[in-house]
C-alpha cells in the first residue's frame, strides 16, 4: 500500500510515519521540512497547496492521510479559516483524480461543548475557529468522497500525552519548562475530565485505521474513558521525573472546554481486534 502522509514532519506526523513504516507500508512523507521525518520514507519537501495535480505528482498513491495543519494549538488563529479553501482544494484534486481512500486527522474540538461520550453521531457545534474549520472540512470531504465513490475516514483525535519538547501541548510545555530550569508551571484548577492517549498508542491507532478500509467514517482515536486533568498531569510529572510544581488556579478554564468528555472507542477496538 502506497500511503501519502501530509504534515509528516509535525509533532504527530513523525510518529505516524514511523508506525506505518514499521508495518511495511510504502510511505510518501510530505511537508515543508524533513528534520524529524523517518528517512526510510520517500521524503518530499513541498508546499502542498501549490500543486496543480498532487495525485500524479506523488506517483498515484493508494491512500492519503492528511495531517497537515498549522496553528493547531492556537484555537482562535485566523489561519484556520484562511487555510480551509486550500485544504479543500488539495483533497478535492486527489479525490477527483482517482485516489482510493482519504483519511483526515480531525479533532474532538469539532464537537464543541458536550458532556459525556462522543460517537460518530454526536451533533457538532464547534466553539473555536479551529473546531469550526475542522468540522467544515470534514463535511466537505465526506461529501466529495461519497460523490466519487472514495473511502472516507475521519480520525477524530482527543488529548495526546507525549514527553518530547517539540510539541505545543501542555505536556510538551511542562517538559520545556523543566528543562529551562523553572520550578513552577502555571495551571488551571485541573478539574475537567478528558480522554488522554499516550503518544505511541495514538500513532499506533492512526496507523491501524489507515491500513484497513472495512471500518470507515468518523473513527475516534481515543482511550475511551475520562480522566481528571490534574491527575493525568501530576502522573506525567512523576513518570518523567520533572522538577516542577503546578500553580493551580493561575489560568481559568477555557469557556468552551467541557467538564467531562471522552471518545466512544467501539470502532478503534474493532479495528485493533481485526488486526490481531
Amino acid at each position: 500500500m502506497k500511503i501519502l502522509v501530509t504534515g509528516a514532519n509535525g509533532y504527530l506526523g513523525k510518529g505516524v510515519v514511523k508506525a506505518l513504516l514499521d508495518d511495511g507500508a510504502n510511505v510518501i512523507a510530505a511537508d515543508f521540512d524533513d528534520t524529524h521525518v523517518d528517512q526510510r520514507a520517500d521524503v518530499v519537501k513541498i508546499n502542498l497547496f501549490e500543486l496543480e495535480d498532487p495525485y500524479y505528482f506523488f506517483g498515484r498513491p493508494d491512500v492519503v492521510l492528511h495531517m497537515a495543519w498549522r496553528d493547531g494549538f492556537v484555537h482562535e488563529s485566523v489561519n484556520h479559516i484562511k487555510d480551509l479553501p486550500n485544504h479543500m482544494s488539495f483533497l478535492t484534486k486527489l479525490i477527483e483524480s482517482g485516489i482510493g481512500k482519504v483519511a483526515v486527522m480531525g479533532s474532538m474540538h469539532e464537537v464543541g461543548f458536550f458532556e459525556g461520550s462522543i460517537n460518530e453521531n454526536t451533533p457538532c457545534n464547534p466553539q473555536s475557529l479551529y473546531g469550526i474549520s475542522k468540522n467544515a472540512l470534514r463535511r466537505i470531504v465526506e461529501q466529495k468522497c461519497r460523490q466519487n465513490n472514495v473511502v472516507f475516514q475521519w480520525l477524530r483525535g482527543f488529548y495526546i500525552v507525549g514527553n518530547s519538547e517539540d510539541g505545543c501541548s501542555i505536556f510538551s510545555k511542562m517538559v520545556q519548562t523543566a528543562h529551562a530550569g523553572k520550578k513552577e508551571f502555571p495551571f488551571t484548577l485541573g478539574l475537567n475530565q478528558f480522554d488522554f492517549l499516550d503518544y505511541d498508542v495514538c500513532c499506533r491507532q492512526i496507523a491501524d485505521v489507515v491500513e484497513q478500509e472495512k471500518i470507515d467514517g468518523i473513527i475516534n482515536i481515543c482511550a475511551g474513558r475520562p480522566e481528571k486533568l490534574a491527575d493525568r498531569v501530576e502522573a506525567f510529572i512523576k513518570e518523567n521525573e520533572l522538577d516542577i510544581q503546578l500553580q493551580y488556579g493561575a489560568f481559568p478554564d477555557r469557556p468552551y472546554d467541557s467538564k467531562a468528555i471522552w471518545g466512544d472507542d467501539f470502532k478503534i477496538r474493532m479495528i485493533e481486534k481485526v488486526k490481531g
